[in-house]
């Protein structure tokens, strides 16, 4: 086989590999657009003006009381009432400001406490975020003080 002829057949090659490669980038999803929760809590978007961030429990469950961390973000232009019920505690009420966030669980946030937490540390309990007329069922994680960056949380 002569030189031009191999050099014509690896530039095919590395053309058919650089046009598979392509087409399977267009396929894929873009992940850095997607909205996710970068910590231990969860994300719930109630639409695109309300949502709950980094929503977690830090507690020693089986009934025991549980300091609920994370932000109510309202982006809209009118105040909102934030609600999260959980069964068996009594709900908690948070107002947000327009155009505001506001941290749970922070001294210069909203200390918000469950009176009651009926799952263990590793678990998840039936929750439901509310603002408005709009509400969302999700898992809220519980998790104890073992950890040093939760430590001193369920006292």
């Amino acid at each position: 086989m002569s030189r031009s002829a191999r050099t014509a057949r690896h530039g095919v090659v590395a053309a058919s590999v650089a046009a598979g490669a392509l087409l399977l980038a267009a396929c894929s999803p873009t992940t850095t657009t997607l909205s996710y929760s970068p910590s231990d809590g969860t994300r719930v978007d109630l639409d695109t003006r309300h949502r709950g961030l980094n929503l977690m429990v830090v507690s020693e469950g089986d009934g025991a009381e549980g300091a609920l961390y994370g932000a109510l973000t309202n982006s809209s232009s009118e105040p909102a009432t934030f609600q999260i019920e959980v069964d068996g505690a009594a709900p908690i009420t948070v107002q947000v400001e327009a155009r505001e966030t506001v941290n749970l669980g922070t001294e210069d946030g909203v200390l918000a406490t469950l009176s009651a937490v009926d799952t263990i540390p590793g678990g998840y309990l039936d929750a439901t975020l509310s603002a408005g007329d709009v509400s969302k069922d999700f898992a809220l994680p519980v998790f104890d003080d073992t950890l040093p960056e939760y430590a001193g949380s369920t006292s």
